[in-house]
């Protein structure tokens, strides 16, 4: 509809609205005081943001990482967040190992008093690959640290709060991919559809014991941790969520800008709270909706060996 004076103004899109600032809390001061959190892959990156975020309301975090080198750098870092007394550990952990894991669990509850109350699964392996290039031990890689360590990590967890009786909440970081196929990512993405469907699988048997299970995925959420394609294709201008972004990738997402780190930890704080004690067995994507948009006319497909500037495929050893 238009008025008496002239054609209707139309308003330009402006996009989601930004997040709070860093440092903001998503829940009440001291939500997790007295709560020990342990974060795989913690020591960079979103899982660094996840723990930063528990730590600030007042947690205990164990951050655990194959690699040593982050970990103090991160573990000061954190520290630096608390406001409630929250302490911060680490732990060297090859999630792909049980046994590692077992004595991942051990230091906590020696250090703590106690099995942790909530794990967050994040370490994952990934790197882009066209399928017909892949080695069988790339395949083996990540699907054993994605998809298998999660299992790992998660059971250690679930067995330690069964036999003792109380609650749990797990949150496994997953993809978006889980649901609509990752070409150029095949060993990520069945190894994070296992993820969504193990999510889905030990809400139901667990959940008779008080532990719930759920997933998050994020969006593009740059960060220092991100893969090397990632970080090319991510190389020009920078945006508050961190390295890289930049206006024209806000401008292929439907909230005109990239996620902050930081909104994933708050996703993370929410899904593990009392407030969300019915929630279990869904995934949770906090990515503007993005994995959702499709244009009215399909593009041109170009094949992932094309995107990746590749030849055509030669058969060899």
């Amino acid at each position: 509809m238009t008025d008496s004076t002239g054609p209707a103004r139309q308003t330009a899109p402006r996009g989601l609205p930004t997040p709070p600032p860093a440092g903001t809390a998503a829940l009440p001061r001291g939500t997790y005081r007295g709560s020990l959190v342990l974060v795989t892959g913690g020591g960079t990156g979103l899982g660094k943001a996840i723990a930063a975020e528990f730590v600030r309301l007042g947690a205990d975090v164990l951050i655990a990482s194959r690699r040593t080198t982050h970990l103090q750098a991160a573990r000061q870092e954190l520290a630096r967040v608390s406001r409630d007394g929250g302490t911060v550990t680490a732990a060297v952990c090859d999630i792909r190992d049980p046994d590692l894991i077992a004595e991942a669990f051990d230091t906590a509850e020696e250090a703590h008093g106690r099995t942790p109350d909530i794990l967050v699964n994040n370490a994952a392996a990934n790197f882009p690959v066209p399928a017909e290039d892949m080695s069988p031990n790339a395949w083996r890689t990540v699907v054993d640290i994605t998809l298998n360590g999660t299992f790992y990590m998660t059971r250690e967890f679930g067995r330690r709060h069964l036999a003792a009786g109380t609650p749990g909440s797990v949150i496994a970081v997953g993809a978006s991919y889980a649901w609509t196929g990752g070409p150029g990512f095949a060993h990520s993405a069945a190894a994070k559809a296992g993820v969504k469907n193990l999510v889905e699988t030990l809400a139901v048997e667990w959940g008779p014991y008080g532990i719930q299970v759920n997933g998050l995925v994020p969006g593009l959420m740059p960060h220092e941790d991100m893969t090397e394609d990632i970080r090319a294709n991510l190389a020009r201008g920078g945006s508050e969520g961190g390295p890289g972004g930049g206006a024209d990738h806000d401008a292929r997402q439907p909230a005109l800008r990239v996620g902050a780190p930081r909104e994933l930890g708050w996703a993370a704080t929410f899904l593990a709270s009392p407030y969300a004690r019915f929630i279990s067995g869904h995934t949770l994507v906090v990515d503007g909706a993005n994995w959702q948009r499709r244009g009215l006319v399909s593009p041109p497909v170009v094949t992932v060996r094309e995107q990746m500037g590749r030849g055509p495929f030669r058969e060899g050893p």
